[in-house]
């Protein structure tokens, strides 16, 4: 650099505004609420095509033959596609290549893509697809996970020796993985007949889980555009761009590079954008036309073009002594994974490794297994196995305190791990884990008014069925359940998880700006605005622009398993300290600081460097001039290993987070129906970056709990969807969403950037089996499936 830069004594008149710990406004937070946000299925192009998709009618048939003529024929359609016309490779897969870009030897779900086609005018596409004829061979669907897993010799879903083997996963016939875990005597061969002799209590129960959708509210779409260089610059609504890149140049015979992806305006996603949907589609149409091709599923497509909440069923005893000290557990799990492998060997492994939930239990004996049916295909869902796994322990812990004479809160405190604690898979808790104080907290939080206190105890809307008149107050009775959460955050079992960041500094109008560049997907949680505030903190810099996210930097991962701000957050932060280490450099360069000022006491600060002792030494600008840096990091979480496939042992996790809630319900036990009247939180977050923020990941994850609780559950009959609507496919709404107070617990991580936790999964966690406790409080029923219907309620029978 040429030149002098003054040295400035000047007071330091301001310092960083909306940094780490702050609650800065959102930038894309006023375009979504006066609706001028540009979502994926906004996109427009002058000359564009729209495509869509053939879907199997049925759940599992044999393709004899596809015949396309009639479609082509129609005028304006400008593509029909089928399997024939894959440019690559046939299949693609999160873990497992096992799923066709078009079906072309059998269908395996109903729904599953079987042609596409692309024309000037939606209209025209869905005509074109009425005339495209598929001959399909029925064949009988394999619906049972249960009997998937356990028939050898049943019918497969998928044909032997069409599949990749994992041998660490234990797959067989249907099997897409099996996670057994031994722990104690049970690692011996011990039966469970002699531990039952010892213990004073034992509760054994079968548990039910349904299959819950994700029902973000911008369904799937995006636009590809046909590139110069032969290759496709995609605009995409998703939640991992290089995941995506990396299944999608294979399927089109593409070099990697040029296949380029952009995010677009995601409207929503928890888990069910991590899998491809109409990606691959697009980018085939445009490859054949010549022309941009947009895709939008509409709601019912939707419900068929993604995965969902794996469905399980459950076995789960505990026996404990008197005193109420747990003695040992056993647990069987069948999470049905449906037609494709998708997530669903991680999900097994988090459920396995988490299947006890946050208790300290001597004697261990895990089966857990994820199966392949001709079911819907299942996959990530914020909870990711956990929520099934903590449904089921949950409610033990409830039985075991009914059956003790215990207090459930009581119980679950005698027997919380803490720092130190092993989980049942060997790894130690080496981080804050409060359980004790976080349950005495949420125990001790104001309670709602009862209806008595009410200044209007008739008021509709505090009735169960509410504003539908449907409860009069007769029969409504009142009851308070708890949950514990404890989830995973993070990739885990020896992935090798990581994020990158780019961050550049330059002087623009006279002041310090910082361009941040990441590949990390906003899917809603609001990271956009995490990024900002580190490099504020960071740099000392108010300017920050946050580069659209697209795959011209490397991979930040997924945004889920609650990890964005720790990996993208981590890498950022990295990436700025890098920047300043250049800085710094100047400085000294320019003999603004001796040669033996320690670095430590220089800092940044609103856009100036400032030394402790000295005061301000220099204005960025001044320092900076005409010079940019730019500097780019990997954040890499610590290492973790697979789990042991014989017993399941293994350092398997990054992280822990977790969530204590208290639900209070008034239940008209007459009608079945159900009012959530309080739905408390306690959580420990670590360190809190946005705690508007949080809290909004809090509530969000709680009422997603709520509805797995009471109302969301994709009915599928003979491997057929009977409900893929929002008509029939039930979410909360403002008015079955309660009031939610909610403590914010700082215990910060020492392994992780700022000492933060992710934190928008635990909620969804504990919320379910917290409600299902407080209906079980209020009426005495024995309450085994999550949602809980009013039939069981009532006590009638199916």
């Amino acid at each position: 650099m040429a030149g002098t830069v003054p040295r400035s004594r000047t007071d330091l008149s301001s310092v960083t505004r909306d940094g780490v710990g702050a609650s800065p406004r959102r930038p894309d937070a006023t375009l979504k609420v006066t609706g001028e946000f540009a979502y994926s299925s906004d996109m427009w192009a002058e000359d564009m095509l729209w495509g869509m998709t053939l879907r199997s009618p049925h759940p599992h048939a044999r393709i004899r033959g596809i015949d396309v003529t009639g479609a082509l024929a129609l005028p304006g359609v400008y593509a029909a596609l089928t399997h024939e016309d894959v440019p690559g490779a046939k299949r693609y897969g999160l873990e497992f290549q096992d799923q066709p870009v078009l079906a072309f030897d059998k269908v395996r779900y109903k729904g599953e893509p079987v042609a596409v086609v692309a024309a000037d005018h939606p209209e025209t596409a869905r005509r074109a697809l009425d005339r495209i004829t598929v001959d399909y061979e029925v064949l009988d669907p394999v619906s049972d996970p249960r009997r998937a897993v356990f028939d050898a010799d049943g019918p497969r879903v998928h044909d032997e020796g069409t599949l990749p083997v994992h041998e660490e996963y234990n797959q067989q016939g249907n099997r897409v993985r099996y996670q057994p875990v031994r722990t104690g005597v049970f690692a011996e061969g011990t039966p469970v007949e002699e531990l039952r002799a010892r213990a004073d209590a034992v509760v054994t129960t079968e548990y039910e889980v349904g299959m819950q959708d994700q029902a973000f509210l911008g369904p799937e779409s995006g636009m590809a555009v046909p590139a110069e260089d032969g290759g496709i610059d995609l605009h995409i609504a998703t939640q991992w761009l290089h995941v995506d890149q990396g299944q999608i140049a294979p399927a089109l015979g593409l070099p990697t590079e040029k296949v380029r992806l952009t995010l677009a305006g995601v409207g929503g996603a928890f888990g069910a954008r991590e899998d491809l949907s109409m990606q691959i589609h697009a980018c085939m149409l445009a490859q054949r036309t010549g022309r941009p091709v947009k895709i939008v599923y509409n709601r019912e497509e939707s419900f068929f073009g993604h995965v969902h909440r794996h469905p399980a069923q459950m076995r789960f005893e505990h026996g404990a002594r008197a005193d109420g000290t747990l003695l040992y557990a056993t647990l069987e799990i069948i999470l049905d994974g449906g037609a494709y492998a998708s997530a669903t060997p991680a999900v097994v492994g988090v459920a396995s490794s988490l299947g006890i939930g946050p208790y300290t239990v001597p004697n261990v004996a895990v089966d857990a297994y994820g199966a392949y049916t001709n079911n819907p295909p299942c996959g990530a869902m914020r909870g990711f196995g956990a929520v099934q796994a903590c449904f089921g322990y949950e409610s033990q812990m409830d039985r075991l305190a009914e059956k003790l004479g215990i207090h459930p809160v009581e119980l679950r405190a005698r027997n919380a791990m803490s720092d130190g604690s092993r989980l049942i898979t060997g790894q130690v808790i080496d981080m804050p884990l409060p359980m004790a104080e976080m349950l005495r907290r949420a125990e001790e939080l104001p309670m709602p008014p009862s209806r008595q206190q009410l200044a209007d105890p008739t008021d509709l809307r505090t009735l169960p069925g509410g504003v539908a008149n449907t409860s009069h107050g007769e029969g409504v009775v009142r009851g308070v359940g708890y949950g514990v959460g404890l989830k995973n955050i993070c990739y885990s079992e020896g992935f090798d998880d990581y994020s990158t960041a780019r961050v550049r500094m330059e002087v623009l109008g006279g002041e310090p700006a910082v361009v941040v560049h990441t590949a990390a997907a906003e899917v809603g949680q609001g990271l956009v605005t995490i990024k900002g505030q580190i490099a504020r903190s960071e740099l000392g810099v108010e300017r920050v622009t946050i580069h659209p996210s697209d795959t011209g930097v490397g991979s930040a991962g997924s945004s889920s398993a609650s990890r964005q701000s720790y990996m993208t957050g981590g890498a950022v932060k990295l990436a700025c300290e890098a920047v300043r280490e250049r800085i710094l450099a100047l400085v000294r360069e320019h003999g603004l600081a001796a040669p033996d000022h320690p670095d430590e006491l220089l800092s940044l600060a609103g856009g100036k460097v400032v030394s402790e002792t000295e005061g301000v030494l220099a204005s960025l600008a001044d320092l900076l001039g005409s010079t940019a840096i730019e500097e780019t990091r990997e954040f890499h979480h610590r290492t973790t290993q697979p789990l042991d496939p014989v017993l399941g042992q293994g350092d398997s996790h990054t992280q822990f987070a977790m969530c204590v809630h208290r639900a209070v319900v008034d239940v008209d036990v007459d009608l079945g129906l159900v009012k959530v009247v309080a739905l408390d939180a306690v959580q420990d977050v670590g360190r809190a970056l946005h705690p508007q923020q949080l809290a909004g990941q809090i509530h969000g994850g709680a009422a997603q709990g709520l509805g797995l609780a009471l109302m969301e559950e994709i009915q599928v009959k003979d491997s057929v969807i009977q409900n893929p609507s929002f008509t029939d496919y039930l979410i909360p709404t403002i008015l079955d969403t309660p009031p939610m107070r909610i403590e914010v617990l700082e215990h910060p991580d020492p392994h992780a950037p700022y000492g933060l936790r992710g934190a928008g999964e635990p909620p969804t966690l504990s919320s379910t089996p917290a409600i299902v406790a407080a209906i079980r409080d209020a009426t005495g029923r024995d309450l085994t499936h999550a949602p809980v219907r009013p039939e069981d309620i009532v006590g009638i029978d199916n």
